[in-house]
C-alpha cells in the first residue's frame, strides 16, 4: 500500500498532509470567483452580467457539487478512498483548465460544473479517510487543521486577485487565478499513491492482508504484533455487513436515521448562517453597499480572511478539549449578534455604522471560525456507525452543497437590498439536539444513540 514505506508518524503526517491540499483547493474554488466578479476585464469579456447572472455562475458549481456528493455515496465504497481522490481531483483539473480558457458564459459555466463534481466528491471522502486513518484523541486535531487550509485556499486567493488588480486590463488577472486550481489537484493526486487505503474501505472489502498491513504501518509496529491481530479483528467485525437504504431509515435500536440527521444537520446549520454571503459576495457587498473602491473592497475582504485564518487555527487546540457541541452552542449566540449588529450598521447608512458593520463582520468570522466551520466536517464521520459512515458522510456533505447553493443564489439574486436580519434567526437553535464526541472512538459514539428517542 503505497510506493514508500511510510509508517507511524510520518504516515499520519502524510495522510493529513494529502487530505490539507485536497481542502485547500477546496478553499481556493470557494474564494477565488469573489475577487473576479468585480475584475473588470472578466466583467467586459462576458458583457457586464448582472447581479442574477453572477448567482447562477457561482451557483451553478455547487449544483454539481451536489451530483458529486451524491455520485461519492456509490463511487468513494466501490474504489475506495485513495482512487476517489484522485478521481475527484482529476475532474477538477479538467474543469480549471476549461474555465480559465473560456470566452463565453456557456464554457466558463461548463468549467465550473467540472470542477464542482470533483470537489463534491472531495469534500465528501476527504474528511472520512482522514477519520478513518486517525487516532481517536488526534481526530478533531486533524480535521480541523485541514479546516485552516480551507480558509488558507481562500485567503490566497483574496490576495492573488488583490495583486492582480495591479496588472493593466488583461485577461491575465481573472485567467491565472481560475488556473491555479489545477496546481493543487496536481499535487493532490500525485501525493495519493505514497498513502495508505482506508482500513475500515479494506475490512469491508474483505481485503484482510492489506488491511493488517496497513493497521501496522499506522502503528509502525510489526504485522504480526499481537495487538495488531486483536484490533484487526474488532475493525473486521465492526465492518461487516453491507448497507442499504432500507438500513439508512431505521430508527430502531442502532438509530440510524438520527444520526444521519444530526450530521447533516450541522452543514444546514453552517450555511444558514451566513457564511457563504461573506466568502463570495463580500468584496461585492463593500464596493456596491458601503461604497469601497474596488480595490479597497478586496485589501478589506483579504485581511478579513487573514483574521480568519488565525483564529481558525486555535480551535485545533479547542476542539478536543471543549467538544463539539459548546462550541457549536458559542458560536451560535456570538455570531447572531455580530450579524445583528451588521445589519443595524447597514441599515442605519451612515459612514461611522459602516464600520461598526464591517468590525461586525470580522467578529462573526473570528467566532465562526471557533464553532461552525469545522466542525460540520467532522462530526458526521464520528455520529454514524462504521457501517453507515459513507452513506452518512456523503448525506451530510449533499446537504452542504445544497445550502452552499441556496445561500449563495438568494444572494446574488438580492445584492441591491440585501437585508442581513434573516440571519438572525438561525443561530439561536444551532446544537442544542447534538451528542457530544470529542475524544470517542466512533465506535464509541455511536453506541451512545442506541435505544435513544428522536
Amino acid at each position: 500500500m503505497g510506493f514508500f514505506p511510510l509508517a507511524g508518524t510520518p504516515l499520519t503526517v502524510g495522510i493529513t498532509l494529502t487530505c490539507s491540499f485536497s481542502f485547500m483547493l477546496f478553499g481556493w474554488d470557494q474564494g477565488v470567483f469573489g475577487g473576479i466578479l468585480n475584475n473588470d476585464s472578466f466583467d467586459t469579456l462576458f458583457n457586464h452580467p448582472n447581479p442574477t447572472i453572477q448567482g447562477q455562475i457561482v451557483s451553478t458549481y455547487h449544483i454539481s457539487c451536489i451530483i458529486g456528493a451524491i455520485l461519492s455515496i456509490y463511487f468513494s465504497d466501490k474504489l475506495g478512498r485513495r482512487k476517489s481522490v484522485v478521481k475527484s481531483s482529476g475532474f477538477v483539473l479538467i474543469g480549471g483548465l476549461v474555465q480559465a480558457t473560456s470566452f463565453s458564459l456557456p464554457q466558463i459555466i461548463i468549467g465550473r460544473i467540472i470542477a464542482g463534481l470533483g470537489i463534491g466528491q472531495s469534500t465528501a471522502v476527504v474528511p472520512m479517510w482522514q477519520a478513518e486513518t486517525s487516532k481517536p484523541e488526534h481526530r478533531g486535531k486533524l480535521v480541523a487543521l485541514q479546516m485552516v487550509l480551507v480558509i488558507f485556499g481562500i485567503n490566497m486567493t483574496k490576495w492573488l486577485n488583490l495583486g492582480m488588480t495591479y496588472v493593466y486590463n488583461s485577461e491575465v488577472t481573472w485567467r491565472f487565478p481560475i488556473a491555479m486550481q489545477c496546481f493543487w489537484a496536481l499535487i493532490t493526486a500525485s501525493l495519493v499513491p505514497f498513502m495508505v487505503e482506508s482500513l475500515r474501505w479494506l475490512c469491508f472489502k474483505d481485503r484482510h492482508a492489506e488491511a493488517q498491513v496497513v493497521l501496522a504501518r499506522l502503528a509502525a509496529k510489526e504485522v504480526h504484533h499481537e495487538d495488531m491481530l486483536t484490533e484487526l479483528a474488532i475493525k473486521m467485525e465492526k465492518a461487516h455487513g453491507k448497507v442499504g437504504w432500507r438500513d439508512a431509515f431505521s430508527v430502531g435500536e442502532t438509530q440510524n436515521l438520527r444520526r444521519i440527521l444530526l450530521g447533516a444537520g450541522t452543514s444546514v446549520f453552517q450555511h444558514m448562517g451566513g457564511i457563504n454571503v461573506v466568502a463570495y459576495y463580500f468584496p461585492v457587498i463593500l464596493k456596491e453597499s458601503f461604497g469601497f473602491s474596488a480595490r479597497m473592497a478586496l485589501i478589506l475582504s483579504a485581511i478579513d480572511f487573514i483574521t480568519l485564518c488565525v483564529w481558525r487555527s486555535m480551535i485545533t487546540l479547542a476542539i478536543d478539549r471543549f467538544g463539539r457541541k459548546p462550541l457549536m452552542l458559542m458560536g451560535s449566540i456570538v455570531c447572531g449578534i455580530c450579524f445583528m449588529f451588521t445589519a443595524i450598521g447597514f441599515a442605519l447608512g451612515t459612514n461611522p455604522s459602516f464600520a461598526m458593520a464591517v468590525s461586525f463582520m470580522f467578529g462573526y468570522h473570528l467566532f465562526y471560525g471557533f464553532s461552525f466551520l469545522s466542525i460540520p466536517f467532522l462530526y458526521p464521520s464520528e455520529i454514524n456507525s462504521s457501517r453507515m459512515r459513507n452513506l452518512g458522510n456523503s448525506v451530510a456533505m449533499i446537504t452542504n452543497c445544497v445550502f452552499v447553493y441556496v445561500v449563495v443564489i438568494m444572494t446574488g439574486s438580492s445584492l441591491e437590498e440585501i437585508d442581513l436580519m434573516f440571519k438572525i434567526k438561525y443561530h439561536k437553535e444551532k446544537g442544542v439536539s447534538y451528542k457530544e464526541a470529542a475524544r470517542t472512538a466512533r465506535e464509541e459514539t455511536a453506541l451512545s444513540h442506541r435505544t435513544v428517542v428522536m
